[in-house]
């Protein structure tokens, strides 16, 4: 907010893509740097806003995840009947900046054909109801509420999809039995021949219909079996089914270790991390896409605060002798 730090994001701006702003509702334009005044310096610039609300009645609330899954059904159909939850990660948060990216890219190929930049947002409520559209999709063709995913009379059109108790304490699995020739495969692999030559079992409507009678059967011939055994026996049918993991489990995935999915974080680098229990080095998921030349890697490490501060105001021909002040009067900040 001092005169030399909005000096120097101007000359940001001015040599600048993309500029990505996440404050309050009109805090940019209150230092000047909203998108009107950033394009005027910069026309080829790609202003993206993350903001809680899109332009409109709820644009100057203050919105967290929290708020948009409760107000916008996720929290519903997450929670049981009556006891709204929010899901168990930020997914507005993330997906929002996922959509964000879209939008740059977007005006990035934009700008290829017109030479000019433009402002773009995304919105943590809007994105939430991106999400809810096929529940909406569902109410709107169906004519009634959809129950929510933990109410125990939500139908089932498959006669198992569910989580299952496994012999080894404490161990459960999912697994779903969603085609007739999964199911005949199911029930020869698991000795449930009653239920395989049952006339009244034939159809996948049948079987749907039938599921407080078999799940019991299922259950009890999975608690006989350790959940390895049974994650082969299903990995062997082709049915799909999944261990019930924590996310502090995942560091050891042969699947994320072997496909160059997980990223060595350094977070003794991160200030105000204590604790001897933390990892110093841990693997976070990176980014879930292959490009031609493999997965995506770590370019380097997240940056202390004020870590590129210097190299920075370097890159935009800032002298030495006005680096030197900024860092006297605080407007910029070198990590030690």
């Amino acid at each position: 907010k001092r005169p030399a730090g909005i000096a120097l994001v101007r000359k940001l701006i001015a040599q600048s893509d993309v500029l990505i702003e996440n404050f309050r509702h009109g805090a940019m334009d209150e230092l000047g740097l909203g998108s009107d005044a950033a394009l005027k310096i910069n026309p080829r610039l790609v202003y993206c806003a993350l903001k809680g609300f899109l332009p409109g009645p709820y644009e100057k609330r203050v919105a967290l995840d929290e708020v948009v899954q409760m107000m916008g059904g996720m929290a519903y159909m997450t929670g049981p009947p009556g006891q709204p939850l929010r899901a168990g990660a930020s997914v507005n948060d993330v997906l929002g900046g996922v959509f964000g990216a879209l939008a740059i890219l977007a005006a990035l190929r934009e700008r290829d054909r017109t030479g000019r930049g433009g402002a773009v947002q995304s919105g943590l409520f809007e994105t939430n109801m991106f999400l809810m559209a096929q529940h909406m999709a569902y109410s709107a063709i169906e004519g009634r509420e959809l129950p929510s995913f933990a109410d125990p009379t939500l139908g089932r059109p498959w006669p198992v999809y569910d989580v299952l108790d496994c012999a080894d304490g404490g161990a459960k699995l999912f697994v779903g039995v969603v085609t007739l020739t999964q199911w005949r495969k199911f029930c020869e692999a698991f000795g449930l021949h009653d239920l395989l030559h049952d006339p009244e079992l034939a159809t996948m409507q049948q079987l749907a219909a039938a599921r407080a009678r078999i799940l019991p059967k299922v259950a009890a011939v999975f608690q006989k079996l350790p959940q390895a055994e049974l994650m082969h026996r299903c990995e062997a049918l082709g049915l799909p089914f999944a261990p019930i993991a924590r996310p502090a489990q995942m560091f050891e995935d042969p699947h994320l270790l072997a496909s160059g999915g997980l990223l060595p974080i350094d977070f003794a680098r991160a200030q105000n991390v204590t604790g001897t229990a933390a990892r110093a080095v841990a693997g976070v998921p990176g980014l879930p896409v292959l490009m031609r030349d493999g997965r995506p890697c770590l370019r380097r490490q997240p940056p202390r605060i004020g870590e590129h501060s210097v190299e920075v105001a370097v890159e935009c021909d800032v002298s030495t002798d006005e680096i030197d002040a900024m860092l006297a009067d605080g407007t910029l900040f070198a990590s030690p």
